[in-house]
């Protein structure tokens, strides 16, 4: 069985093989054979025939046998062995002497090679020995620091048990180390970081996730809580890790190895010491990881916007650097290890192409082409001993590099918190040089297959192309920022721009709005996305006269509705007095006692009795207009118009000493304030209590009938004074605004929302004079029938429903609306019969006029020669309508320039005949 070694390519190979066994087996191969032999003999029996002496012909019939003989009728079995994945052996059968000698050779060699030069580095004594488990055999290129970068990157997967970790580090062990309970340097040297935490203040608490929610619990159990969940989410993460670094190996093989080869990666780079097993290491970096995570998330918690801009900058500065550096990690760890595997599995699946072209060469080319061939894969073969001296060089580097970053000061190494940014940063930038220099292993391989011709300028070009990188890697780093799809052209500044450092701006997301600010003042300004554009539609609002006149008028009509309403308040008091008083005259003279509270009564009786008829004989004026116009006057009391008593040295409210008569200001000006606050109490009591109204009427009925009337006028009252209120205000609103000539616009057509209607203004009517006035004129005629605020007589509308009610009731009861028909049909009968029988009016004798008739007859003529003349108008300028109604041609171009041409044709022939017979004339002459 000839043996070939894969990298990283088992699988791939022995599909490969397997399909070159198959095709060399299948008849369409064997026919295309037979085509390309057949070929070949005709073309060296050409040859032999004209240049026998150079035996072509039996140079080519030699070489045919030799192909057959040697590279495909002997059949072989194939083993594909696995040097990285620890698989088994993979056998094909019936795969062609030629490729699986040739195969089977290189890569023997090759590995032989490579397992020579792993071997001798692993015997080295001292510090120059390599560990078995960072071969390349066994785990490709730079395996430490792949290892050490990878574990750099665990964080614990579990949501929960990483809320609850960051929680009990912010609020335990942070205060720990605050208050000197967990001293700080121990805790930043410390090369384990958990049992440091162990013993935190028994008087704080955190929170702790459990099967219900969350719980609060003491820090001391929530550590206890958290040690007890922690060895499963470590194993998490170590299983993990494995799955990520042995991606070829089974999950089991690949959980086995990967505690050795976490252990020897930490051990071999003096970032670990012996004591420290697999779980110890990946917990550490776990840590670590959460206790950067606390340092940025306590910025968001605790809205501190200073550390979220620090913790950013950080982590933005951090993965800058190692951006160029981790891309040619890249390279080192797959790109060019996959790019080898290809190159090797499309050589063997050439060999049938090849042994195809073998057969129409003859003699010396036959064996070049077959020293390419076999050149090929020694080429390839090489690349493994080649990486296997680049690997070790590149770990005892790495092992100085990393042990001298994870230094803690005293001598003592490990990964602490203040190594291991050092550690994980070195252990990037070593994985990208490397990736440099692997770039150039191939050049090497090929110089040295070439008789290192060639050598140094692999070398010198791989130096530079790591010069170049060094440079723009510097450069990223130094500008502190990341840009992306950026594209600039044809920038031109003609003037220095300067900008604040107080101001910020920023977009909203969701509006579009920018918003922008100033850190000195704290002022905030906002500017609206917009649509802009020549299209505008502005809607403006501002107070004009006219604006101040509807409103006093409103103000006016509310006025006199309140006046109205209180007087009929005032009637209907009024007569509750008026039957009060006859009662208790009744009962006195009737029964000559009565209850305390009648006589309580009767004495406020009494006292306005005697007040109304002081006033009646001063005035001369009704006892019963006096009580009127006094509970009148107490009403608007109440209502904050300013009545008292005129004698007392107050005044009347303006506006309600206008609507007065002569009779009533003489009323009001013979009572004093007292007097007037007796009726007003009067007034009070009568509204407010039903019984009082009960206990002045004679019987049930009288008495429901007169609260009734008072409700009634009382609501009416209170709804008039509201109404009243309100217009008033808003007409001092109105005239304040008119008096500082405050405008209101907004110009619709910007906003956002109006889109299409911009689009419509701009597109449709923005294309000359004519559209533009149309779209005037329909927005006019759309704007200009508005509602009227007002009556035609300029009083207001009504301000409520009850209103409405009590105007409806007022004109239901109208003469003019409700006439007596029959009565004016009775009337009407007799006033026709007292004239009598009418004479007839004579016939008309003149005849009627026709001017109607003609005027009639000349429209229709005159319609019909116009819809002629627009008939004889389209066939002659052979035009149409379009669908908005605008005139278009229907005359074709091409018609009228091949009328042109011709009436060009006939011009030409006449001139050109006039000029052959001004020849002709010449010539005769």
């Amino acid at each position: 069985m000839w043996e070939i070694y894969a990298y990283q390519n088992a699988d791939s190979l022995f599909g490969v093989f397997n399909a070159a066994a198959a095709i060399h087996g299948a008849s369409d191969y064997a026919s295309a054979l037979a085509a390309v032999a057949f070929c070949g003999f005709v073309a060296a029996l050409i040859a032999y025939a004209f240049a026998p002496e150079k035996l072509q012909g039996w140079k080519w019939l030699g070489t045919v046998v030799l192909v057959f003989g040697l590279l495909i009728v002997p059949k072989v079995t194939v083993g594909i062995v696995d040097r990285t994945g620890g698989s088994a052996v993979k056998v094909v059968d019936n795969v062609p002497f030629g490729v699986a000698m040739l195969g089977s050779i290189t890569s023997t060699i090759g590995h032989t090679l490579t397992g020579l030069f792993e071997t001798a580095f692993q015997v080295i004594p001292g510090a120059g020995a390599l560990p078995a488990e960072l071969s390349y055999q066994r785990n490709g290129l730079m395996f430490g620091n792949r290892l050490v970068r990878e574990s750099g990157n665990l964080v614990f997967q579990d949501p929960s048990f990483r809320t609850d970790l960051v929680n009990f580090i912010h609020n335990c062990t942070t205060y720990d180390l605050v208050d000197g309970t967990l001293d700080p340097a121990a805790f930043a040297a410390s090369s384990d970081v958990w049992p440091l935490m162990g013993s935190p203040n028994p008087a704080r608490f955190s929170t702790v996730s459990s099967p219900s929610g969350v719980d609060v619990a003491t820090c001391p159990d929530v550590y206890l809580n958290l040690s007890n969940r922690l060895p499963a989410q470590v194993q998490r993460l170590q299983d993990r890790l494995a799955f990520q670094l042995n991606p070829t190996l089974p999950a089991a093989a690949a959980a086995a190895v990967i505690a050795a080869q976490v252990q020897q990666a930490y051990l071999k780079n003096n970032i670990a010491d012996a004591s420290a097993s697999a779980a110890d290491i990946v917990r550490q970096n776990a840590m670590l990881n959460a206790l950067e995570d606390t340092t940025r998330i306590v910025g968001q918690k605790v809205n501190d916007p200073a550390a979220m801009v620090l913790a950013v900058g950080r982590a933005q500065a951090v993965a800058q650097m190692n951006a160029s550096w981790l891309n040619y990690g890249k390279v080192a760890e797959q790109a060019l290890p996959v790019f080898r595997n290809v190159v090797e599995a499309v050589s063997y699946a050439l060999f049938p192409l090849l042994v195809l072209l073998l057969l129409l060469t003859s003699g010396r080319e036959t064996m070049m082409a077959f020293k390419g061939y076999a050149a090929i894969l020694i080429w390839i073969q090489l690349w493994p001993p080649l990486y296997a001296i680049l690997n070790y060089m590149a770990s005892i580097y790495a092992a100085y590099d990393l042990a001298a970053a994870a230094d803690l000061g005293s001598g003592a190494r490990g990964l602490a918190l203040q190594t291991s940014s050092v550690v994980y940063s070195r252990a990037v930038s070593g994985e990208g040089v490397i990736g440099y220099l692997a770039i150039s292993i191939p050049f090497i391989a090929w110089a040295a297959l070439k008789r290192m011709e060639n050598f140094g300028t692999a070398l010198t070009g791989g130096l530079s192309g790591l010069q170049a990188s060094i440079t723009g890697a510097t450069s990223a780093s130094t500008m502190g920022n990341t840009t992306l799809g950026s594209v600039s052209m044809d920038q031109m500044q003609l003037a220095p721009n300067r900008s604040s450092a107080f101001m910020g701006h920023w977009q909203n997301d969701l509006s579009g709005n920018t918003f922008s600010s100033n850190a000195l003042n704290g002022r905030t300004a906002v500017s609206l996305l917009r649509n802009q554009g020549f299209a505008s539609r502005v809607v403006s609002m501002r107070v004009s006269s006219q604006d101040v006149q509807d409103a006093s008028r409103q103000v006016d009509a509310a006025r006199g509705e309140a006046i109205a309403a209180n007087q009929e308040r005032s009637t209907v008091l009024a007569d509750v007095f008026s039957r009060g008083l006859a009662k208790l005259q009744a009962s006195r003279s009737s029964k000559g006692t009565s209850s305390s509270s009648y006589e309580q009564l009767g004495e406020t009786l009494n006292e306005m009795n005697q007040i109304s008829r002081g006033v009646s004989d001063a005035t001369g004026m009704s006892q019963s207009q006096v009580a009127r116009i006094a509970l009148d006057a107490s009403g608007r009391v109440g209502k904050n118009i300013g009545i008292a008593g005129l004698q007392a040295g107050a005044s009347l409210g303006k506006s309600y000493a206008s609507g007065l008569s002569a009779t009533e200001q003489k009323v009001l000006l013979s009572m004093t304030s007292e007097q007037v606050a007796v009726f007003r109490q009067f007034g009070d009591r009568a509204t407010s209590d039903s019984s009082f109204v009960h206990s002045m009427s004679s019987d049930a009925r009288d008495a429901q009938e007169m609260s009734a009337r008072l409700a009634s006028a009382t609501s009416r009252t209170q709804r008039a004074d509201a109404s009243l209120s309100e217009r008033t205000a808003f007409a001092e609103r109105v005239t304040t605004a008119h008096e500082r000539g405050d405008a209101v616009s907004l110009d619709i057509a910007q906003d956002p929302h109006n889109l299409r209607m911009f689009m419509r203004y701009a597109e449709q009517y923005g294309g000359d004079s004519a559209s533009a006035q149309v779209l005037m004129s329909s927005e006019l005629a759309r704007q200009s029938i508005q509602p009227q605020r007002v009556f035609s007589d300029g009083s207001a509308l009504p301000a409520s429903f009850g209103a409405v009610a009590d105007q409806h009731r007022r004109e239901a009861r109208s003469d003019g609306l409700n006439p007596d028909l029959v009565q004016r049909h009775q009337a009407d009968l007799v006033r026709t019969r007292s004239q009598g029988e009418t004479q007839l009016a004579p016939a008309m004798t003149t005849k009627p006029s026709t001017l109607k008739d003609e005027l009639r007859d000349q429209a229709a003529g005159i319609r019909a020669v116009v819809a002629g003349e627009e008939v004889q108008f389209k066939e002659q300028a052979d035009a149409g309508r379009t669908p908005d109604g605008t005139l278009k041609s229907e005359k074709s171009l091409v018609v009228r320039t091949a009328d042109q041409v011709g009436q060009d044709l006939t011009a030409s022939a006449e001139r050109t005949a006039r000029g052959l017979r001004r020849l002709l004339k010449r010539d005769d002459n």
